[in-house]
């Protein structure tokens, strides 16, 4: 039986102020992509509150419910159906708390209709203070808010107890009796001997392998030396055989005759070099010098082209300018006759602007003036008829309560019921003719009818005639007498005459009520808001204010002057100063523009006259230098001297390279490092003799082979004694497993129905992989290859996968015994990888076609692809 939630509605619960609700939920898979903070799970928490926290509690988890700094009571509503039938359910919170479910089967209200939700979902009433998850039954489970589903965890008792009620009639209740208990007992204690309860070796285990680990150790220490000894040997022997080649090397005397040659050969070299780096500097001068002369030539006759160039354009800069000066000495003229107009406007319209200010302000006055008469006139209405109104509430105070009125004519009734009584068993006497001398119980007797409720003593004449009626009649006049005594009683208590006189007293309260509602509103109309005198709407903002007139002198009346004229008059001078602003715009425009074609002028005429300067002075530098007068013959003459040195720059180069320097002395160097390490290898070969023949000298008599032959023996025995410890521990650990083994055997025929539904589920996402549940159906560990993994010892997105799983494994469980489910994930899969989220999707769509499922998530990226109702999130009017 699948619970189908259709629409949630929250009004004032936690960031929810205003009306907000998500609507055509479907059966199966609904998506709600959000981002963070847009209330997706608060929505949860409204349903958790809606179906499993009691509606009149003000604990804790209710309190929380009231957006922060609002006194307001959180109300929800929820449309759903239960095995296709429709439900609704309305419930508030705090202030004015209700509940109120509907169904086929009719409504309920408050406490009725909270045991019919529980009957309905399974769940119990949840007396903790701040919500018990476990006792939301089936939902609690399946209804995963954030960070719950980051551990693997079982389910709660009650959903234990529902799946175990069909699990124990299917296959029978789990066995472990004394016997089993004793033996595992004597097992464990043999056990701990040998292993940690994790597993890991121990005790007698880690003695042996300790015995075994020196004893090797010590063997091979002993082999070691033996070797290094004989090894010392070989290495003394190889040692002398070297020594004898590197000392036949240092007796040859061909690397010394090839080296004495080398140095002859370097002093040629070094000469050679020598004569190319003067042929280079005396290259180099010559160059220098016929380039310093080429290019003092070539200075003069730029420097006569840059004089010869300003010079014409000084000439044409001052003609264009003298042509100019005319046209801006007028502008100017213009500029500062427009000035004086401007500042004449501008104070004309200061004149006008502060004549139509002292206008616009008598007129204020005078409005304020208009609005505080009629603020008092309205005081002296307020007063009226706030006496009215305390007359009317008065009188509506009169009125008797519905239940007085319905006891009085209750009352009224009852006189008249027992007056009837009393009448009906009365006795009636009619007396006419001539009355004189006839006397009833003592008293002269009247003419006419009278009804007798006891024994009467008539006499007539002499005669004496005694009636009795009967005896009924007595209790009848008792009734009648109690009656009328409350009748009075109550009112007397009310101060009024009668019945009527109660009624015509409620009529006219009433009257006062309906007069109260009609003053009250002449009152508000009679208390505007007023802009003009800054007041706000209601009665005492308008008696604080006439009150606060009181305190004040008597205003005059005010002389209105015509604002329409003076308004006339400033908008005539706003006028006078644009035109002027206009005019000296327009002068001011004029001179810029004769400035403009002035500055370029006035540039180019300074620049022109700055390289006259300039080229006429660097001309006098140049021909006053020495050089100047004879700078054809030097320039020849250096041209010459420059082609002489390149030539014998030629001639230095070739010498220099048949001698190379640097070739000799890496010849040389080569020859002194073969000698040097011949030296070298000599003393260390010598030392590493001496240093064997001392080992060899101090090793050899030490018995090192008997000691490894004894080492060996004592590794011998240790290893036997660590095999014979390790088949006690695995013979231990094998009757221990096979005890487990049993027991998990016979566990799982109870586990056995719910593990193979998770198995469904969990093989998809690690293939090959077997489960192990508690026998409080809490996953306990998975295996793979052989191997058990604790599932607390797993990833946190493995826990996080095979918690959704396991719960949908409930769920099918609770589905197939007919119990209301469905599937809220809030920010599912968090810290699952792009394979496994896909599986994990996968699933979820599968299993919603068993039974509704909501995500809720602000991960669009990894949901945006999935099939199914997408809702958004919308505010409800």
């Amino acid at each position: 039986m699948s619970l189908v939630i259709r629409q949630i509605a929250v009004d004032g619960f936690r960031k929810f102020r205003t009306p907000f609700a998500i609507e055509d939920l479907s059966d199966g898979l609904n998506i709600v992509i959000e981002p963070n903070e847009t209330g997706k799970s608060t929505l949860l928490a409204a349903l958790r509150a809606a179906f499993f926290v009691r509606h009149n509690t003000r604990n804790q988890l209710a309190q929380s419910f009231a957006p922060y700094g609002e006194a307001v009571g959180p109300e929800i509503k929820v449309t759903f159906d239960v095995g296709g039938s429709p439900w609704s359910l309305t419930k508030r919170f705090l202030r004015s708390p209700s509940l109120e479910i509907s169904s086929s089967q009719g409504r309920a209200q408050g406490d009725d209709a909270e045991a019919r939700l529980n009957a309905l979902l399974g769940s119990v009433r949840d007396t903790s203070r701040g919500g018990d998850v476990s006792t939301y039954g089936a939902l609690g489970l399946l209804w995963v808010a954030q960070t719950e589903a980051l551990a693997v965890s079982g389910p709660g008792q009650i959903v234990r107890d529902t799946i175990a009620s069909t699990l124990e009639a299917e296959v029978g209740s789990i066995m472990g009796g004394g016997a089993y208990r004793h033996v595992r007992q004597r097992v464990d204690a043999q056990f701990e001997l040998y292993w940690s309860p994790t597993g890991q070796k121990r005790g007698r285990q880690n003695d042996a392998r300790e015995r075994s680990d020196a004893a090797e150790a010590a063997a091979r220490e002993a082999n070691e030396r033996l070797a290094a000894l004989e090894k010392s040997f070989t290495d003394l022997d190889a040692a002398r055989g070297r020594l004898k080649i590197v000392q036949r090397e240092i007796a040859d005397e061909t690397e010394a005759q090839a080296r004495k040659d080398l140095v002859g050969s370097l002093e040629i070299a070094r000469a050679a070099a020598q004569v190319l780096s003067t042929r280079k500097a005396e290259q180099e001068a010559a160059a220098a010098k016929l380039k310093g002369l080429e290019d003092l030539k070539s200075r003069h006759s730029a420097a006569t082209v840059s004089r010869d160039n300003a010079a014409t354009d000084l000439e044409t800069a001052r003609a264009k300018r003298a042509e100019l000066s005319e046209t801006l000495s007028t502008a100017k003229t213009k500029v500062a006759s427009a000035r004086e107009e401007l500042e004449a406007a501008r104070g004309e319209r200061h004149n006008a602007r502060a004549a139509l200010a002292a206008g616009e302000e008598a007129l204020r006055l005078s409005r304020r003036q208009a609005a505080t008469a009629s603020a008092r006139r309205r005081h002296d209405e307020l007063l009226k008829l706030e006496q009215l109104h305390r007359e009317a509430k008065a009188l509506a105070a009169t009125a008797i309560p519905t239940k007085t009125i319905e006891t009085l004519e209750a009352n009224d009734r009852a006189v008249s019921q027992a007056q009837a009584v009393v009448d009906a068993g009365a006795t009636r006497l009619a007396l006419s003719g001539t009355v004189d001398g006839v006397t009833i119980d003592g008293e002269p007797m009247l003419a006419g009818e009278r009804t007798i409720t006891r024994a009467a003593h008539i006499v007539i004449g002499g005669a004496q005639l005694v009636v009795s009626p009967p005896a009924a009649a007595a209790s009848a006049e008792e009734t009648l007498a109690i009656a009328i005594r409350k009748r009075n009683d109550a009112l007397d208590e009310l101060q009024i005459g009668d019945l009527a006189a109660a009624r015509s007293r409620n009529e006219t309260a009433r009257d006062a009520a309906a007069e109260l509602r009609t003053l009250a509103a002449r009152i508000e109309a009679a208390t505007p808001a007023d802009e003009t005198l800054q007041i706000a709407a209601g009665a005492e903002a308008l008696k604080l204010f006439v009150a606060e007139l009181q305190s004040e002198a008597s205003e005059t009346e005010i002389a209105l002057p015509d604002v329409t004229a003076l308004a006339t008059a400033l908008e005539a001078a706003d006028t006078k100063l644009a035109r002027a602003e206009g005019i000296q715009d327009s002068a001011i425009g004029a001179l810029r523009r004769a400035e403009e074609e002035d500055a370029p002028l006035a540039l180019a005429e300074a620049g022109a006259v700055s390289d006259l300067a300039n080229a006429t002075a660097l001309l006098q530098e140049i021909e006053a230098r020495p050089e100047w007068a004879s700078l054809g013959a030097d320039l020849d003459h250096a041209r010459g001297t420059a082609a002489e040195a390149a030539v014998r720059l030629e001639e230095a180069k070739r010498n220099a390279s048949a001698h190379d320097v640097a070739a000799i002395n890496r010849k040389i160097e080569v020859i002194d490092t073969r000698v040097r390490v011949a030296a070298e290898t000599r003393t260390r070969l010598e030392t590493e003799i001496a240093r064997l023949e001392g080992t060899i000298e101090s090793e050899g008599g030490l018995g090192l082979a008997d000691r490894a032959a004894a080492a060996q023996e004592e590794v011998e025995a240790a290893n036997a004694a660590l095999q014979r410890v390790s088949e006690e521990a695995d013979t231990l650990k094998l009757l221990r497993d096979t005890l487990e083994s049993a027991r998990n055997e016979t566990a799982a025929k109870f586990v056995g129905p719910v593990a193979k539904r998770a198995k469904r589920y969990i093989s998809q996402l690690l293939p090959d992989c077997d489960l192990t549940f508690a026998e409080d159906l809490t996953l306990a560990s998975v295996s793979r290859t052989g191997v058990d993994e604790s599932c607390a010892n797993l990833s946190r997105g493995t826990q996080e996968q095979l918690a959704v799983l396991t719960r949908i494994a409930f769920a099918d469980l609770l589905l197939e015994q007919g119990k209301p489910v469905s599937l809220i994930l809030d920010d599912p899969l968090v810290y699952s990888d792009d394979g496994r989220l896909d599986t994990m999707i996968d699933i979820l769509i599968e299993a919603s076609t068993r039974m509704q499922i909501i995500l809720l998530t602000c991960r669009d990226r990894a949901f945006r692809h999935v099939p199914g109702n997408r809702i958004i999130l919308s505010a409800t009017a």
